[in-house]
């Protein structure tokens, strides 16, 4: 029955057979298939599929640590390539079961008729098919997303192959609603999604090993490497979308209302949001910091490890990840350790007694200083007095170090320990205050005696 159209103002809707007809049509299809089973020349084929089957299962459970064994000796191997090999060691008993059930289909429709290999034929072409879905939803990241797409292309394959493919469409078509002058139906959102998926399944591939191939170049600086990861993820999904819309016949010129009524949704909801990406394009364009930078912003401190759309990730030396939006570091003072270069000084202070030689002591600290691996020789340390306090001569000790992400804490340790050990073997005493207490007896006329005690 062909199909009519009835027009009501200015929406068509068109008309066919309905929903329940069709569903019962594919139902009794359906049927005379599985009657067509328990034939004589259908039932032998059956029994050679089981058997086909059973052989694919032995030759994986063969076959399948072999190919781990050999996949784990593969170093070197780029991640795409390996994870290819995984694809392969899982789908092992399906690939086994594809390349048996085609040779024996080849084999019998040279020696017998073709009638009497029809069945296998058919089992032959839906287990390729769903191998190749198998294969090919694996590059969906999205599990859920994955999941649904496998599931619908299996269902699609196996209307197609089994000739049932115009029923189904007329079917999903039938089951639809009228939105003003938009007639949404099932047959639509199945397009969509399935459209939509494969795209932003091929944007993501390309949009990862394109990212590969920009951070490893060198003469890419980092901020432009985020910066240049992100234009082609941008661009890739959104002509995914775009694409995507286009190809099921979605009018796009409702986007142009759409988007004024996003911008202003943006400017009086979004703003700190949108203020954070605005920030996160500016830090990428001017440089001011990268991944890998050391920096300080209030009592953070550490070290950058992601530039995000929204906000910078900094690891500091106690593991703790800090997510700081990208508009502070816009707005508020940065310390950025190695923004020009990686050189950083460091500052210690200490004293001696008095009686200790302060030429002596300058030139030992030098030299204890100089001792510890993280400063730098070619930048030499320095030693100068400060002052003179009240139990000791005051002096302050700088040094360079060009390994900022190796921690500050540490390398100002190490050096006061070499402080320690060198002023212990050259006789320098690090004083502590002291206080002088007279006891005064009840004549005024005795002589005090006078005691001296120390507080640490």
């Amino acid at each position: 029955m062909e199909n009519e159209a009835v027009t009501e103002g200015a929406a068509t809707v068109p008309t066919g057979p309905a929903p329940q007809d069709i569903a019962l049509g594919l139902f009794d299809e359906m049927l005379l298939f599985l009657e067509g089973l328990l034939r004589p020349w259908n039932a032998y084929q059956v029994v050679i599929v089981i058997a086909i089957f059973l052989a694919a299962h032995i030759a994986a459970r063969i076959l399948g640590p072999r190919w781990q064994d050999w996949l784990r000796h593969r170093e070197g191997w780029p991640k795409w390539r390996m994870r290819a090999g995984v694809i392969v060691h899982r789908r092992m008993r399906l690939l086994m079961f594809v390349t048996l059930i085609w040779a024996v289909v080849l084999v019998m429709r040279e020696v017998t008729w073709p009638s009497r290999s029809y069945l296998l034929g058919i089992i032959a072409e839906l287990s390729s098919a769903w191998l190749v879905i198998a294969v090919v939803a694996r590059f969906i990241g999205n599990r859920f997303l994955r999941s649904i797409i496998r599931t619908a292309g299996w269902v699609w394959v196996t209307v197609s192959i089994l000739g049932l493919s115009d029923d189904a469409v007329a079917l999903m078509d039938g089951i639809a609603v009228q939105l003003g002058q938009v007639r949404l139906s099932l047959w639509v959102i199945v397009q969509a999604v399935t459209i939509l998926a494969v795209l932003f399944a091929a944007a993501r591939f390309i949009a990862k090993n394109s990212a590969t191939r920009i951070r490893k170049n060198p003469d890419i600086s980092p901020s432009m490497q985020v910066l240049t990861v992100k234009a082609v993820q941008l661009s890739l999904y959104g002509a995914a979308v775009f694409i995507g819309l286009k190809a099921v016949g979605v009018d796009l010129t409702g986007l142009a209302f759409l988007s004024g009524a996003i911008g202003v949704g943006l400017g009086f909801g979004l703003q700190k949001v949108v203020s954070n990406l605005v920030s996160g394009i500016i830090i990428l364009l001017d440089k001011s910091i990268k991944p890998g930078d050391v920096i300080s912003l209030g009592e953070t401190f550490g070290w950058i490890e992601q530039l995000g759309a929204r906000y910078v990730s900094v690891v500091t030396r106690d593991g703790k990840e800090y997510l700081i939006p990208n508009e502070d570091l816009i707005t508020g003072q940065v310390v950025n350790w190695s923004h020009t270069n990686a050189f950083v000084r460091l500052d210690i202070f200490f004293g001696t007694a008095y009686h200790d030689d302060p030429h002596k002591v300058r030139k030992v600290a030098v030299a204890a200083a100089s001792s510890v691996d993280r400063v730098l020789s070619f930048r030499p340390p320095v030693c100068h007095i400060v002052g003179f306090g009240d139990s000791s001569v005051d002096y302050i000790l700088r040094f360079w170090i060009d390994d900022p992400t190796g921690g500050l804490t540490n390398i100002r340790g190490n050096v006061y320990l070499a402080l320690w050990d060198a002023f212990r073997d050259n006789g320098i005493s690090i004083p502590f205050p002291q206080r002088e207490v007279r006891m005064l007896g009840d004549d005024t006329g005795d002589t005090p005696d006078t005691a001296s005690t120390g507080d640490k």
